[in-house]
């Protein structure tokens, strides 16, 4: 049997950039998923996240790493303008925890989960539209009193 080696090499190339392409889809919507973890010890794993322009939408998962309950230690993951965050925290804090410790209708907010205890996990999906590269975005915990410790950076890339 003879075998033709440009269609073979054809072939290859075709199921080659159908495989690269399908990898590449499954990467960019990873890209716009991310995770964050936060310990008893008023920390998350991380200072900066950040996603490609290319985010239509982005899904944030907290995880509360720790064992202690909400009431004593409840995180929650909240993103603002950078200039907005003390503003949203200190008006936040009289909403009680039912709230989340944000203020019912605050404009500044641009997302935020649920608060969450020790073990427990809590997702928030939010549209990127009208966020932009060149302004500047922080993440924190609105518990009171861990937002000054509690903080990071969000950027859009």
């Amino acid at each position: 049997m003879k075998i033709n080696t440009s269609a073979s090499a054809r072939l290859l190339q075709v199921i080659t950039l159908a495989g690269a392409a399908f990898f590449a889809t499954s990467a960019s919507a990873n890209e716009c998923e991310l995770k964050v973890g936060a310990n008893d010890a008023m920390q998350f794993d991380t200072k900066e996240l950040s996603v490609p322009a290319s985010c239509k939408e982005v899904t944030v998962t907290l995880t509360h790493t720790g064992a202690l309950p909400k009431a004593a230690m409840g995180h929650n993951w909240v993103l603002t303008k950078a200039a907005d965050m003390a503003g949203v925290a200190t008006d936040g804090m009289p909403a009680g925890a039912d709230n989340a410790f944000l203020k019912a209708g605050d404009t500044r907010v641009i997302a935020h989960t649920a608060l969450v205890g020790g073990g427990e996990t809590v997702s928030v999906k939010f549209s990127t539209a009208g966020l932009t590269a060149t302004d500047s975005y922080n993440f924190f915990c609105s518990f009171p009193g861990h937002w000054a410790i509690m903080q990071g950076t969000f950027s859009i890339k």
